[in-house]
């Protein structure tokens, strides 16, 4: 049987020091994070600051087990 990733995507802010901040906040769909982070740029944000969206892989995964 075929091993089934979900993902979960998760925004990360970095500073320009190279410092990075992982919200809490999770999202089923990228779309949805990325209108976060568009909302998020609508605010001023110090010089530096970025934020992306990155995937992560959920431990709700099917791997052919039988638990």
């Amino acid at each position: 049987m075929a091993a089934t990733a979900v993902l979960v995507w998760y925004i990360v802010i970095a500073g320009p020091q190279g410092g990075m901040v992982l919200l809490p906040t999770t999202f089923d769909k990228r779309e949805q994070c990325t209108a976060a982070i568009t909302e998020y740029q609508k605010q001023p944000t110090p010089a530096g600051w970025s934020a992306q969206c990155v995937p992560s892989a959920s431990p709700f995964t099917d791997n052919g087990s039988a638990e």
